[in-house]
């Protein structure tokens, strides 16, 4: 099933180390079948503010999602990006191309 690396970025500061992660990113990707399906850009605000950059990734797959964020070549980028943004980022599984809004309801009930 599809998977995708998705993070938040805030407060990315424009600059060298910047511009080599985005130089370097693409080659990381392709081993693991990795495409970006959102890479920032604008966007219309619907519902409250969201001054922040989205990025996703789309993989074939969970696993293949985490072998490229493990992989070292990825690791060698990585504190090119961390060290110059602030922000979340998550791997996630997607859902079928059937599923419904109330898929949900029968999910396994986490408490907190």
């Amino acid at each position: 099933m599809t998977a995708f690396a998705v993070a938040r970025l805030t407060d990315v500061k424009m600059g060298p180390e910047i511009v080599a992660y985005l130089t370097r990113i693409d080659a990381t990707l392709a081993p693991f079948e990795g495409r970006f399906i959102i890479h920032g850009g604008p966007k219309i605000e619907l519902e409250g503010r969201w001054p922040d950059d989205l990025i996703v990734i789309a993989f074939p797959s969970l696993s293949a999602a985490r072998a490229w964020y493990d992989s070292p070549a990825y690791r060698e980028i990585l504190p090119l990006r961390t060290g110059h943004s602030s922000g979340v980022a998550i791997l996630i599984e997607g859902v079928d191309a059937d599923h419904k809004a109330t898929d949900i309801l029968s999910y396994p009930v986490v408490l907190t």
